[in-house]
């Protein structure tokens, strides 16, 4: 089994939301295990969501550029955006103080195999 996809979107969650289902909808194909699809699916509409808002501000003007590769024994994510970037420290965040963002890459950090920030580029590797 491999699969690649390389793709763009704009930072409007309304067009964001279509373009992560044809996405899933692809990976559906590919993957066959729903307990692993459903985790990639969370990983993906947290990664590109938190592009769009985080990174690109809304701005429909910048683009949120992801990357998909299936192997045999791994699916690798990676979503970039057009931002400064920022330096990662889940260490830091505290579940019981209830800000407003946050979480989303503590939940794909703790769904992923692997996981990487650098500057604006975020990598979720999940073994298959």
């Amino acid at each position: 089994m491999s699969f690649k996809f390389d793709g763009t979107v704009c930072s409007d969650l309304h067009i964001i939301k279509d373009f992560v289902e044809d996405v899933l909808d692809k990976l559906n194909k590919v993957i066959k295990d729903e307990s692993v699809m459903f985790d990639v699916k969370l990983i993906l509409n947290e990664l590109v969501a938190n592009g769009a808002i985080h990174g690109n501000s809304y701005d429909r003007n910048k683009y949120v550029n992801i990357f998909i590769n299936v192997e045999d024994d791994f699916i690798r994510i990676e979503v970039t955006d057009e931002g400064n970037g920022f330096k990662c420290d889940l260490k830091s965040y505290d579940p019981l103080n209830l800000k407003c963002s946050g979480r989303g890459l503590v939940i794909v950090s703790g769904l992923s195999d692997e996981f990487y920030v650098e500057k604006n580029k975020i990598t979720s590797v999940k073994y298959l």
